[in-house]
């Protein structure tokens, strides 16, 4: 092993190339290049092989990271992208979105030792990108056929994941999901330049050739209500996300040219996938040649304003009302952003919009940071006297998103809702109060990242697979009485 392996201190860390600033403001591919060979082999052979992999426990899934480094260090990679895909149903995607830098690579042992993390994310997106292109990636193949189905409503990764695991074991499985497309967020939410469309689609068409179908532009409580599906099927799973923006309420936020987040990225995105998109034919939701403000300093903030720097605004700024080392976001992607022209006016609050029909300004505080609050980050404070104006055309609210009042929405009143709205779920069943009825993903934990979803899909698939065979051993255990 250490012949192929631990050669952190003699090899330094090497990160895919990206392709100029200039290249890539001026579409949306992807920035990295691939790594080729040689390079995954030469990166993966820095990993330390630790006696407890911390890139491992801080992995939501798992993903037995080691192993398939030190496999793709050997030139084994088949077998590495078969350790890659037995913990996660979509590695190629986690590859190209997770927030390496907060989890897997952020606890790597030679990270906090000064020789630079394992590029881990970079190495899991290789070896993954090359199993699709080599055709190792098959559908799923049903040894026997269950007549026992599942109904899944919502057709992002954590509906996916679920129903692939289900699959795996003969379950009949159907997606439903509101949009004309399945994907979700993976689709509409997230840029091409993040993450291209072509990825999920693959993996959509996958699922579909191992048997599960996919019903879309389906609305739960308007085209059949919770009840009826749950009357159709022998258990349900409710994976819907979270969509509803949070509102900031402050004089002047009825102004037009105002817009939440999701609104803007799924013109945008819809765009790019070919689609005609009016408020982006006709200007509103197109940054191009405008003064842009984006609120916020999340991963879907940075979506924003990247976006919009491809769309050829005029300016970029980002109001962000603590610091940069105490942002949500990756600071990855925070630093992709700063490269590419984005200003970020750090310790700064809107007060108000100003404009007489459409938004011209946005009036803001200055900020300062007072104690630490609940989360353990310092409170940000007013700075009072501080007011000035910034020039807008174009706002964009990245605030957050909430739950959608489902138990309305569904038809289903008696579907038992936290105080946040989410939908609340007996923790070791992942069930509903609803018998049959199972939930996971951000519906359940509220918004967050596209790992957890994929792991509490896993999770429920697991649940729900015991529920379902515990009705066939009690139909059994009464058969024979």
């Amino acid at each position: 092993m250490t012949k192929k392996m631990l050669k952190f201190v003699d090899v330094k860390q090497e990160t895919p190339v990206k392709r100029s600033t200039s290249k890539r403001k001026g579409d949306f591919n992807e920035i990295y290049n691939e790594f080729i060979t040689d390079k995954a082999k030469e990166q993966s052979s820095r990993c330390s092989q630790c006696g407890v992999p911390f890139c491992q426990i801080h992995c939501p899934l798992s993903n037995n990271i080691p192993d398939w480094l030190k496999l793709t260090a050997e030139g084994r990679l088949r077998e590495a992208y078969e350790i890659s895909q037995s913990t996660n149903n979509m590695p190629e995607v986690c590859g190209r979105i997770c927030p390496q830098d907060r989890l897997c690579e952020g606890n790597c042992v030679i990270e906090q030792s000064g020789h630079g993390t394992v590029t881990i994310g970079s190495v899991e997106k290789y070896i993954n990108d090359t199993a699709w292109e080599k055709g190792w990636v098959k559908p799923v193949k049903v040894s026997k056929e269950l007549k026992q189905s599942i109904g899944i409503i919502g057709a992002g990764p954590a509906g996916m994941a679920c129903a692939e695991e289900l699959r795996k074991s003969g379950y009949q499985v159907t997606i439903y999901d509101r949009y004309d497309r399945p994907g979700g967020l993976l689709i509409y939410g997230i840029p091409n330049f993040k993450l291209e469309k072509f990825v999920v689609e693959r993996r959509t068409k996958l699922l579909k050739d191992s048997g599960i179908k996919f019903v879309q532009n389906f609305e739960v409580g308007k085209n059949k209500s919770l009840y009826e599906l749950k009357e159709k099927h022998d258990a349900i799973l409710i994976s819907t996300g979270v969509y509803k923006a949070r509102e900031i309420n402050i004089p002047g936020h009825n102004l037009k040219n105002i817009f939440p987040a999701m609104e803007f990225l799924t013109a945008s995105n819809r765009k790019g996938l070919g689609d005609k998109v009016k408020l982006f034919d006709d200007g509103t939701l197109n940054a191009q040649g405008k003064d842009v403000v984006v609120i916020g300093g999340g991963d879907t903030a940075m979506d924003c304003v990247r976006t919009s720097v491809r769309q050829k605004a005029k300016s970029v700024k980002c109001l962000y009302r603590r610091d940069r080392e105490n942002m949500p976001g990756s600071a990855r992607e925070v630093g992709n952003a700063i490269e590419e022209g984005v200003d970020f006016v750090w310790l700064t609050s809107p007060k108000s919009f100003i404009g007489k029909d459409k938004v011209e300004a946005v009036e803001v505080n200055k900020m300062k940071l007072g104690e630490p609050d609940s989360t353990g980050r310092r409170r940000p404070v007013i700075d009072a006297g501080s007011e000035y104006k910034i020039n807008a055309d174009l706002v964009i609210k990245s605030l957050g998103f909430d739950p959608e009042d489902l138990p309305k929405l569904f038809d289903a009143k008696e579907l038992g809702i936290s105080q946040w709205g989410t939908i609340k779920i007996d923790l070791k069943t992942m069930q509903t109060n609803l018998n049959g009825v199972f939930a996971a993903g951000d519906i359940v934990r509220g918004a967050s990242l596209v790992v957890w979803a994929i792991r509490d899909g896993r999770d429920a698939a697991v649940q729900i697979e015991k529920y379902l065979q515990s009705k066939v051993d009690k139909k059994k255990s009464v058969e024979a009485a």
